[in-house]
């Protein structure tokens, strides 16, 4: 399965939840990202699944090879920011509902 339809798989799933806004809902940078209350909490960039988590889960699913810290095309790594590795076994749903509770703080 390709990446864009597991993604299009995490849209169909969060998509009922409350308080979650479906890509296509906005326009500009983040249009094509799962949001809650407006802050963005999954999205796909370069066919990988980018997810907003606390900086020391990122740090420890990178210092596990999970991921790369994502950047944003900035050259400047975000902390709280996981590219997650095309060739990692971690279930894209469970990543995502991480990243939903951390948006819900």
């Amino acid at each position: 399965m390709s990446p864009a339809d597991r993604f299009a798989l995490l849209v169909e799933d969060f998509g009922s939840l409350e308080g979650v806004v479906p890509p296509g809902a906005t326009v500009g940078f983040g249009s094509s990202a799962l949001r809650f209350e407006g802050r963005i909490f999954a999205m796909l960039a370069h066919d990988r699944l980018v997810l907003k988590l606390p900086s020391s889960r990122v740090a420890s699913l990178v210092a596990d090879g999970e991921g790369d810290p994502f950047d944003a095309g900035k050259g400047r790594p975000l902390k709280e920011w996981l590219s997650l590795s095309p060739d990692s076994g971690l279930s894209w749903s469970e990543l995502a509902h991480e990243a939903l509770a951390f948006a819900r703080r």
